[in-house]
């Protein structure tokens, strides 16, 4: 008897039955209370971030402030190093002479600063008062509307005013309202300082070490290439100004201009914000000068000028050599972003922060840009 059974068709031509993967089921969504809480406490973490940087801000600008000081010190350490000085010993030389520089601010530096200021405030109403009286004046102030006027008494006011000279020494240190937190300050970024020398190279290859292997020798090169162009740039700055204060407090000692000292002090300071720095202290020199006698004023504007053609053209090339050159424009931005936030300190970081993402746009992006 013949078999009714039947052979399924699949196992006829040789295809092998698959049983079809399982969908997988969707994810679970998550209901509107439990989005909006997770989103909550995310803003919640963004603004005490916020908050907590924000209250560290201080400690932060004195940490980057440091940070620079040492890439500005790393030149002067390699010069020491040129000079057959071991690594050591360079960073023992720098760390004394640091040490000098704050001692000689302390007993010399400080004493005459707080005196000129007593001085200053006393004698310059004394000259305004003796420059009205000249016949002179009165001709000059008809001729400009009152202009003149209205100038000195501005200057006279605000020299007198002791709110302005804690002003400017919160802004020449960045924070601080008062003599004695600028002092700190100072000394603080001093000791930092110092330490960031000490392991200037340990840190460098720490960091170095968190970049992937095949990338590390491109990303050493670049860095180390900026950061050699970052340190001759602001070594550089200091000198310039050094040689600009050093220039404006003999010329006001000869002309015999009230506070040369805290004026020369005061233009160091103010210098190191290139392109304008100078400018600005030409301008503040001439006013003062200008007070003290017409024929002072006039000495001062001379030979500020001629100053002026003589850094531009002879000392900057010589000083500054291949460090990088920031453009007139990015100067004054950063300046104003930096001052805006910091005061003059900040403006003082801000331009370094930008000749480094100038370096950083010549040295790495434009190269790679060509190669694309």
């Amino acid at each position: 008897m013949r078999s009714t059974k039947r052979v399924p068709v699949a196992d006829v031509v040789g295809v092998a039955t698959t049983t079809a993967p399982a969908t997988p089921p969707p994810p679970a969504r998550r209901g509107p209370f439990a989005s909006g809480y997770i989103f909550t406490l995310g803003a919640i973490g963004a603004v005490a971030t916020g908050l907590a940087l924000y209250g560290l801000s201080s400690l932060l600008f004195t940490v980057f402030f440091a940070a620079f000081a040492t890439v500005g010190l790393d030149p002067l350490v390699r010069w020491f190093e040129r000079r057959r000085f071991s690594r050591g010993w360079a960073i023992v030389t720098v760390i004394l002479l640091i040490v000098a520089v704050l001692v000689t601010i302390i007993w010399v530096v400080l004493p005459v600063v707080v005196n000129q200021i007593s001085y200053f405030a006393t004698t310059i109403p004394q000259e305004v008062a003796a420059m009205k009286d000249q016949g002179w004046f009165d001709q000059v102030n008809e001729a400009s509307n009152g202009a003149l006027n209205t100038l000195v008494t501005w200057v006279s006011t605000e020299i007198t005013d002791p709110t302005v000279w804690a002003a400017v020494g919160s802004g020449l240190l960045g924070f601080g309202l008062s003599v004695v937190n600028a002092i700190t300050s100072g000394f603080f970024i001093a000791i930092l300082t110092i330490y960031f020398i000490v392991s200037y190279d340990s840190t460098k290859a720490a960091a170095y070490r968190l970049v992937a292997a095949s990338h590390r020798a491109s990303f050493m090169n670049y860095s180390e290439r900026i950061l050699k162009n970052f340190g001759s740039y602001l070594s550089g700055m200091v000198i310039l100004a050094f040689f600009n204060a050093v220039y404006s407090v003999i010329l006001l000692v000869v002309t015999g201009v009230p506070g040369a000292f805290l004026i020369g002090i005061a233009a160091f300071f103010i210098t190191l914000i290139p392109l304008i720095g100078t400018v600005l202290t030409t301008i503040a020199m001439t006013i003062l000068a200008f007070i003290h006698s017409p024929t002072s004023g006039i000495v001062v504007l001379i030979f500020m000028l001629i100053y002026m053609q003589v850094e531009a053209y002879i000392l900057t090339p010589k000083v500054m050599g291949k460090a990088v050159q920031i453009p007139g424009s990015v100067v004054l931005i950063s300046a104003l972003a930096g001052s805006t936030l910091f005061g003059l300190a900040g403006a003082l970081v801000a331009i370094p922060i930008s000749a480094g993402i100038i370096l950083i746009i010549k040295e790495v992006v434009m190269p790679r840009k060509q190669l694309a």
